[in-house]
């Protein structure tokens, strides 16, 4: 797969560790659905820690972008959910840590809930 990275001095420079747009020519589009911070084999919460779902979240969002035949490199777009916007930047320091560069594209999202009282939840398109 070979990602071109999308960026213009006319729309705002990315303010984390994301992309301003991601293209990818004659590949399989995979969307995964969000995930949250489960421990897989129980169910539950991994902690009530934010930083410890975030991290679970992602987790489990790269053993389905494994199961789907791909890697992290192949990731080119996030839709983030937190439930208190304040943490954002805890978000991008686990992002930063997570993801090589070329950063994927990304959307952060506020909600006042999410599934099980989760804090945090990842959505991504992935492109093999």
């Amino acid at each position: 797969m070979s990602k071109q990275i999308i960026h213009t001095q006319d729309a705002p420079k990315a303010v984390g560790p994301y992309a301003q747009a991601v293209a990818v020519a004659g590949a399989k589009t995979v969307y995964l659905s969000g995930q949250i911070g489960l421990e897989p084999h129980s169910g539950e919460l991994v902690s009530e820690s934010f930083e410890g779902q975030v991290k679970q979240a992602f987790a489990n969002m790269f053993a389905v972008v494994q199961a789907a035949g791909g890697t992290k490199e192949n990731v080119v777009k996030l839709t983030l959910f937190l439930t208190d916007l304040s943490k954002f930047g805890t978000v991008n320091a686990i992002m930063e840590d997570l993801f090589p560069q070329p950063y994927p594209a990304r959307s952060t999202v506020g909600v006042a809930s999410l599934p099980k009282g989760a804090q945090f939840e990842v959505e991504a398109v992935v492109v093999l």
